[in-house]
């Protein structure tokens, strides 16, 4: 998987396709398991993405590692953050403008924004670097002003 692609572009892929799977899902089996369905499929590839970055990480994966990934996310203005705490523990900012939610908005996917980007934050981690905890209270794609991202890594006992 290359690295190199800006993620604001490769989601968007991702919707024109999966846009098409949830209204043929919602036809057949309605709209709880055809956004079950999506759901689970965003999750599972969420994490499988996630490995495929740990498996580039030359020195193993830690909080530094994880927070210069984040510059993909950040890639072609898709996030305006404001970033509160950052050092080897903790990664914490908020999120003032999301393209993300702007994006799936625009493209009619606004009642599943949230299924195919924001729980990714939280699966992102599972599959990346398990130490890696995630917090958030609220999210933009949800109607909030703004997301509160916190990152804590906690090394396993």
């Amino acid at each position: 998987m290359s690295n190199s692609m800006p993620i604001i572009q490769r989601r968007r892929i991702e919707a024109e396709i999966l846009k098409q799977v949830y209204d043929v899902a919602k036809e057949r089996v309605g709209m709880a398991e055809a956004q079950a369905v999506i759901g689970e499929a965003v999750r599972r590839s969420s994490i499988a993405q996630a490995e495929s970055f740990a498996a580039m990480e030359p020195e193993g994966t830690s909080m530094a590692s994880f927070i210069q990934l984040y510059e993909l996310w950040k890639a072609d203005d898709a996030l305006q953050i404001e970033v509160t705490r950052q050092d080897d523990v903790h990664f914490d900012f908020n999120v003032k403008r999301c393209r993300y939610a702007e994006m799936y908005k625009d493209m009619g996917l606004g009642e599943i924004g949230h299924l195919l980007s924001c729980q990714r934050d939280g699966t992102f981690c599972e599959g990346y670097d398990s130490n890696i905890q995630f917090e958030r209270t609220q999210t933009i794609m949800q109607g909030a002003s703004h997301c509160d991202f916190r990152y804590t890594y906690k090394k396993a006992e």
